[in-house]
């Protein structure tokens, strides 16, 4: 039976999910992490992810005990298929669609079933994701319609009882970094600056007060407007 006090945490090493881990360990008695290799055309997540999780680990030592395993899951084949500028060079900056051309068609769909079924091994009863529909490029896989569907489909397609958590759907960028500091304080969110990484690029040379990027991709303008109004702020 899975356990609705146990959460796996669709970890990307981004700041929305950074913020996600954060928030699980506070409302959730066990939790684990999952990311994925999906084809991207840099690793740069992929080696930041860990790199955060073991100096959280260290920063935040009294939650160690609560954090369980990280799974890495592989789906590189998932990047041919779902052709995006984010696993391949892109012609035009946007689709005919109007959508972005950093958008993977079902990403995250393929993340939460992938992610359903490590918690049906694993007596998870919880999925945390940081979708958002407030600050967020239009993609739709990201919207709470969506998760509710998802939360359907997995009960209805495997017989579990799984909810998706997404704690930031409904929060600006600005409100994010906010919450941040209320999970962590100042310690967090210089974690989260230095460790943790967006930046549709790759970007990991420049260091600016939000973090590393290029400064001008849309995950870097987003972060940046948020950490600006939330830091003129408080």
């Amino acid at each position: 039976m899975n356990e609705p006090q146990n959460a796996l945490v669709l970890f990307s090493g981004g700041q929305d999910s950074c913020v996600c881990l954060a928030y699980a360990l506070k409302h959730y008695s066990h939790v684990e992490t999952v990311g994925f290799s999906y084809g991207q055309t840099h690793c740069v997540e992929l080696q930041t992810r860990t790199g955060f999780l073991k100096k959280f680990r260290s920063s935040f030592a009294h939650l160690e005990k609560r954090l369980g395993q990280d799974h890495l899951v592989d789906l590189t084949g998932f990047g041919s298929v779902a052709k995006s500028s984010l696993t391949g060079p892109a012609a035009d900056s946007r689709r005919k669609d109007g959508m972005p051309d950093t958008y993977v068609p079902g990403r995250n769909l393929i993340f939460l079933i992938t992610a359903a079924a490590i918690a049906e091994r694993r007596s998870v009863g919880t999925l945390v994701g940081g979708m958002c529909e407030t600050d967020y490029s239009g993609y739709p896989d990201c919207r709470r319609q969506t998760m509710d569907s998802v939360e359907q489909t997995i009960s209805l397609g495997m017989g579990q009882n799984i909810k998706i958590d997404t704690p930031l759907m409904f929060l600006t960028k600005a409100k994010t970094w906010e919450m941040a500091f209320s999970l962590g304080g100042q310690e967090l969110v210089d974690l989260i600056v230095s460790d943790s990484h967006s930046c549709y690029e790759g970007d990991r040379k420049n260091l600016h007060s939000w973090g590393y990027g290029c400064g001008s991709c849309d995950a870097c303008l987003l972060r940046a407007k948020g950490y600006n109004e939330w830091a003129g702020n408080s």
